[in-house]
């Protein structure tokens, strides 16, 4: 029998699909399901995004998967992502996937249950890092990374090498949150290697996927061990971080922030270890995900030449001969955006979120849950309905972000960063980064695409192309006043 729930307590612990959702049986399922072990022929450990995806198209807008005794109901209909969206009626739910990283950051503003005051108190106190007047202080440090990451293309181009866009791409947004958010250098591309602590980071997100895909965590023993030392790793490397910044003062960025402000209105500040826990959450999610979201549209763009020359040309008009692009004239370029939010629709980076209902419920007037029940939104599908996207919805077209189009657009269609009051917080910040980086990029090189490439997409709690390589040639048209002078280094430099 399911388990009843009560408005004074939810199950604890993972909660199975038949504990929430009294006509299950109406929900369709993959066929084939064995006793016991339920639909995991066929199933893959590495890519359990893209099984549920390859189910998605068969089985509808909604359905439900089991594996070991769990089962999991999955939404990506546009209709029932709307009502999902409903915040008087559904919540965010710390889903298996998210819970599972609550050994490395705890109640964190990402891994936060929604009853913990931590992630209210952490998110009144760290909103006004993402201000506008905030923003522009960051823009001079995300153009001096930016700076790197070129210097270090040129050196490819000049020499004939393709350049690792996954790699690279991870090297600076690490290097570009550890800086506008800690004043941190890694020194990403002084290292032939991964930082160590990527390598731990990675090892965390990995273990957290492979805790999703088998029975019993015991079968994990060695990598249980090897998770270990990876958090001990992450949490040394914070908390050196977090020592030093003790001892000097900062210019107010978000470590700043966490240190030294009160919650305006309860004049509370975060605990030790609630700082460590939200630097670590910021260095893994505020470039994991931008690092993903660089690299597909990379991809695109070096498929696209035409859409690639035509976000070029806008980015030579408005940028015009400045040495230097300003902030606001990074906000200028409409059709670049279009292209990175095309990006994002086909290959959200954040693959995923899950929803709670606060009380007993009827999902789009016609499933009903009991409170607590979950379900996960399978963000790619939901970007690929062709309810809210047309027939071609598989197809690469920024112009579906034309200020037109969206409008045509019923809401809640396009979500990347989540959605409602735990939807992601640093998302202006990607936002101007990840536009500023491309613009720069399409600025100075043109992009050659590997012919015998084929976009394989790894999973690891977050999305990546794997195994990208790019040609890069030099535009002579960059050049801008003096030859030695970099293009997007200051004078002097």
């Amino acid at each position: 029998m399911a388990e009843t729930t009560t408005r004074s307590a939810l199950p604890k612990g993972f909660r199975s699909a038949e504990q929430g959702w009294p006509e299950l049986h109406r929900i369709p399922h993959p066929p084939h399901r064995l006793p016991l072990l339920g639909d995991v022929l066929g199933a893959s450990r590495t890519t359990p995004l893209q099984d549920s995806m390859r189910h998605a198209r068969r089985l509808g807008p909604i359905f439900r998967r089991k594996a070991f005794g769990k089962e999991f109901v999955f939404v990506w209909g546009a209709a029932l992502a709307a009502d999902l969206a409903d915040e008087t009626r559904f919540a965010k739910h710390v889903g298996l996937g998210i819970a599972n990283l609550r050994p490395v950051v705890g109640d964190a503003l990402f891994t936060a249950y929604n009853h913990e005051p931590n992630w209210q108190l952490a998110h009144d106190v760290l909103a006004p890092g993402f201000s506008r007047e905030a923003m522009e202080g960051y823009h001079a440090m995300m153009l001096d990374v930016a700076g790197r990451l070129t210097d270090h293309w040129d050196r490819a181009a000049l020499a004939g090498r393709t350049v690792d866009v996954p790699g690279d791409m991870t090297k600076l947004t690490l290097e570009t949150i550890a800086r506008t958010g800690f004043g941190h250098d890694f020194g990403s591309f002084e290292r032939s290697r991964p930082h160590p602590f990527v390598t731990a980071m990675v090892g965390t997100l990995a273990h957290a996927q492979r805790l999703n895909t088998l029975p019993a965590p015991f079968l994990l023993r060695r990598s249980a061990r090897r998770n270990e030392a990876d958090i001990a790793y992450l949490n040394r490397t914070v908390d050196a971080l977090v020592r030093a910044r003790r001892t000097t003062s900062g210019d107010g960025d978000l470590l700043d922030r966490m240190l030294e402000t009160a919650h305006p209105e309860t004049g509370e500040r975060l605990s030790a270890e609630n700082v460590r826990r939200q630097v670590i959450t910021f260095l893994v999610a505020g470039h994991e995900t931008t690092s993903g979201a660089l690299s597909f549209a990379l991809y695109y763009l070096a498929r696209h030449p035409d859409v690639a020359a035509r976000a070029r040309a806008e980015v030579d008009r408005v940028w015009g001969d400045a040495e230097l692009p300003g902030y606001d004239q990074v906000a200028k370029l409409r059709y670049l955006r279009r292209v990175l939010d095309e990006s994002l629709r086909l290959w959200p980076t954040a693959p995923a979120f899950a929803r709670e209902a606060r009380e007993d419920t009827v999902l789009a007037g016609e499933h009903p849950m009991r409170r607590g029940a979950w379900t996960l939104v399978l963000t790619p599908m939901l970007h690929r309905d062709p309810a809210a996207w047309g027939a071609d919805a598989e197809r690469f077209d920024p112009d579906r972000f034309d200020p037109k189009a969206v409008r045509s657009r019923p809401p809640h269609t396009f979500k990347p960063f989540g959605t409602g009051a735990r939807a992601c917080i640093g998302r202006q910040f990607a936002l101007h980064e990840a536009t500023l980086v491309l613009g720069l990029l399409l600025r100075r090189y043109t992009l050659r695409p590997d012919p015998g490439y084929r976009l394989h997409v790894t999973e690891r709690l977050t999305l990546m192309p794997e195994g990208m390589r790019l040609g890069l040639e030099r535009r002579a048209a960059v050049e801008v006043g003096s030859p030695e002078r970099c293009p997007v280094r200051g004078a002097g430099e």
